[in-house]
């Protein structure tokens, strides 16, 4: 057989818009696409009916379907990468690897690994930018350094995007090009063309039972999302009654979508949910140039807050109990969905790192295990500014009153009254902690631990 290239699939479940496979399908040699159902980050969840297994294994199946309807496989294996890239440099003559980026920590300690076990073999290990416009180095001040507010973020990045264009042109900017793969899906390797062995391999598929995994009853939101909605984001994003969210969180994490598509749709129809791709693009770089963030805040200084972690009362949190129904009610929400409405994200962990001062990471690693369109970035991102401890630049006396947000964003109560039916009954518990109280707490603490 001759040498291949191998494409190796992480988080960009799609054929098409793909900058890593792109690059492969151009190599010159015939590729042969891969997943590995990584080890190291699946047996470390402790819910075997997660609901993001399911739907990678889906995302998976339905990849290798598509290769199959084009006459190429896919070869898939569960297992830690490191043993896997043993087995596949033993089985196939590979002269090239090609992947898109994923700037997570573990993930690029991963990579640096699997490159160095590769360049031993004399295999080379090529990675792309795909998930998202703008990666770390990319975007930066005119002295080098990273960006760490926001906004002077944000206007680089247009300046970047435009890089010349007129506003009215920026779909046409360099940056939001598709990649053409399916001009060169000739180039994939092709079933017919390999031996019994080679079938016998690509024939393998593990189940999620054999994974130690059971099928989630979850709900996933669609991969389209109405040009309405998207026109009308501004107004409605900030109200949870509304259908006003794209939803596509999910699909942007595990890339079933490409971000290049959604960004010149954004354009057309809202620059305001374009800006929340930028909030993206931001988070992902402080992660890449900050890796610390992942475990602490990014203000070291607010490492010194004596936070009170009371496991009863993070308890009530988790479950929806605090006699807060805004807060309630999305954390009732998040655990019958995995899905959490942006606003009230703020608002419940606002109200868990303020008012009743647990530390950030607690509120953080929950989110983590619930939420369908958990990314370590912006979730990380998220949280540190709801804390006061990240790149914010709004001082940390910004304290959420959990009942002037449901004026302002639910002044009706159907959000609340469709995730807390018992709400205004004596079933209802009493507000855990007193708001004036909680505050004035809250201020007193940082303020000792910031002197």
């Amino acid at each position: 057989m001759a040498p291949i290239s191998i494409f190796w699939f992480r988080r960009d479940l799609r054929l098409n818009d793909n900058a890593g496979f792109y690059h492969a399908l151009r190599s010159g040699r015939s590729v042969l696409p891969l997943f590995i159902f990584d080890r190291t980050i699946l047996d470390e969840l402790e819910n075997r009916q997660d609901a993001r297994v399911t739907f990678i294994h889906r995302q998976v199946v339905e990849l290798k379907r598509q290769l199959q309807l084009i006459g190429a496989g896919l070869l898939v294996y569960h297992g830690e990468p490191a043993e896997v890239w043993k087995q596949i440099v033993q089985q196939w003559k590979v002269e090239k690897v090609y992947t898109n980026r994923d700037y997570e920590p573990y993930a690029t300690r991963r990579d640096a690994q699997i490159k160095s076990i590769l360049e031993l073999k004399g295999i080379s290990f090529e990675t792309f930018k795909d998930h998202v416009i703008f990666d770390g180095p990319e975007v930066l001040k005119s002295d080098g350094t990273p960006y760490t507010v926001f906004t002077p973020y944000s206007r680089r990045w247009l300046e970047k995007l435009a890089n010349g264009l007129p506003k009215v042109e920026l779909q046409k900017s360099f940056f939001l090009k598709s990649f053409p793969t399916e001009r060169y899906f000739e180039n994939l390797l092709k079933i017919n063309d390999l031996n019994a062995e080679a079938r016998q391999l690509l024939s393998r598929f593990p189940t999620l039972e054999t994974m130690g995994f059971r099928q989630s009853d979850l709900e996933f939101p669609p991969i389209t999302v109405a040009s309405g909605l998207i026109r009308a984001y501004d107004k409605t994003r900030d109200f949870p009654a509304k259908e006003g969210t794209s939803k596509l969180g999910i699909h942007f994490r595990f890339g079933t979508i490409s971000i290049r598509e959604k960004a010149r749709k954004a354009l057309d129809l809202n620059l305001t949910f374009l800006n929340e791709l930028i909030w993206r693009d931001f988070y992902s770089q402080i992660l890449f140039h900050f890796p610390k963030v992942a475990t602490h805040s990014f203000r070291p200084e607010y490492d010194r807050i004596q936070w009170r972690n009371n496991p009863g009362e993070l308890q009530r949190w988790k479950m929806g109990q605090t006699g807060y129904p805004i807060v309630d009610a999305g954390m009732r929400q998040l655990n019958e969905t995995g899905y959490m409405h942006n606003r009230v994200r703020m608002i419940t962990a606002s109200f868990l790192t303020k008012h009743l001062l647990h530390d950030w990471r607690l509120g953080e690693a929950y989110f983590a295990e619930k939420l369908l369109d958990y990314d370590l970035a912006s979730n990380n991102g998220g949280w540190q500014w709801a804390a006061g401890c990240g790149t914010d630049a709004a001082p940390y006396f910004r304290i959420f009153n959990p009942s002037e947000q449901t004026k302002k964003f639910d002044p009706s109560l159907e959000y609340i009254r469709h995730w807390v039916p018992e709400f205004g009954s004596s079933k209802y518990p009493t507000p855990m902690v007193d708001h004036v109280f909680a505050r004035n707490r809250c201020l007193e603490t940082y303020k000792n631990a910031l002197k």
